[in-house]
């Protein structure tokens, strides 16, 4: 049980208040500790049964996700689309560790949704994780239109920039110099710059030694 999940845990207890919510926690926990078949199975089950709660779901889903059980993805992937931010940070955690194809492309899609911008923060660094082939034009695109836009919503801008940074493609040079004339993102895309500029000189390097 890593600290993401304690953390989980120690959120949905707070939240309880019934003596039956108590009774429905603890026996999650259980089929959690068992991570036989069978338990797995019934943790699946809480995913689709009607009427269970949010934070019943949450358990289940994260607690498959990280064994890497594909049928946590679609409740995977909307908490990650979920006001709350600490929902979605738990999300991406368990999504990062899920390792399902569609998850790039999921993620890719709710950052690139201007409907969405304002909870696009843990899509982005969860795209920044996959190193995927959606995570570059992605990032771009929403940078791109975020530099555009009159609501620059820095903090996702902030995300892009730093998140291009850390991918290292030369395709994200000319919109990371934009993003430098933004004092708000200049100290994050003068650092982003840096990191594109090592990784060219190192590959050149690379090649040098080759010939």
């Amino acid at each position: 049980m890593d600290e993401e999940f304690r953390a989980l845990l120690r959120r949905v207890r707070a939240e309880l208040v019934s003596p039956a919510e108590f009774t429905a926690y603890e026996r999650l926990l259980a089929l959690v500790r068992d991570d036989d078949e069978s338990a797995r199975d019934e943790l699946a089950e809480v995913l689709v049964a009607p009427e269970r709660p949010l934070w019943a779901r949450e358990i289940a889903a994260f607690a498959l996700g990280v064994k890497g059980d594909r049928r946590a993805f679609e409740t995977l992937v909307l908490l990650l689309n979920y006001r709350e931010p600490v929902r979605c940070a738990t999300a991406a955690h368990a999504l990062a560790r899920l390792r399902d194809p569609r998850t790039a492309r999921a993620a890719a899609a709710l950052v690139t949704n201007p409907l969405r911008t304002a909870y696009a923060l843990h899509p982005v660094r969860l795209l920044t994780e996959l190193r995927a082939p959606e995570s570059v034009p992605a990032l771009l695109t929403t940078l791109e239109r975020l530099l555009a836009a009159r609501d620059h919503c820095w903090p996702i801008a902030r995300a892009c920039v730093e998140g291009l940074g850390a991918l290292g493609d030369r395709r994200a040079e000319a919109t990371l110099v934009a993003a430098r004339e933004h004092e708000r993102l200049r100290p994050a895309a003068v650092a982003a710059l840096a990191r594109l500029a090592g990784r060219g000189g190192a590959q050149g390097a690379r090649s040098g030694s080759s010939t």
